[in-house]
């Protein structure tokens, strides 16, 4: 058996450096992580594109999240160049399912896009997420 992709690791590690308070709090530090033609979708449905977030991260105007926890975090390499990831946070009893897609670029791995859904865990064995509702299965 193999193990991941190559761009798969880099979007990882890509996606942990972005947990850490200093690169969200350094704008040279997100620029060598964020692509040019960067945007997001936060988890109250709000768009982001890449100069509003970084000006907001490093201006201490963004609400500070404390420490967040990845898990759960998958990558396919969907197409050359191509990364897609998906994992789970946790910050303050907050949870949000996350959704990335790295393009690689002359300067290496970039983030592209990120979106992020808020979830609460749910009673029962598994907190697993299942199948959309109002959709017929199959």
């Amino acid at each position: 058996m193999t193990g991941p992709a190559p761009g798969v690791d880099a979007a990882i590690e890509g996606e942990l450096r972005l947990l850490d308070p200093l690169v969200r709090a350094s704008a040279d530090l997100l620029d060598q992580v964020l692509h040019p033609d960067y945007r997001e979708v936060d988890t109250t449905g709000r768009h982001w594109d890449r100069d509003t977030i970084i000006d907001l991260l490093v201006s201490g105007r963004a609400p500070a999240p404390g420490r967040l926890t990845a898990s759960r975090m998958r990558g396919v390499h969907l197409a050359d160049g191509l990364v897609h990831l998906t994992f789970d946070t946790e910050a303050r009893n907050k949870r949000a399912h996350r959704s990335s897609l790295w393009r690689l670029t002359r300067a290496g791995w970039l983030l592209y896009y990120h979106q992020a859904t808020p979830f609460e865990l749910s009673p029962g064995p598994s907190a697993a997420p299942g199948p959309p509702t109002g959709r017929p299965s199959g």
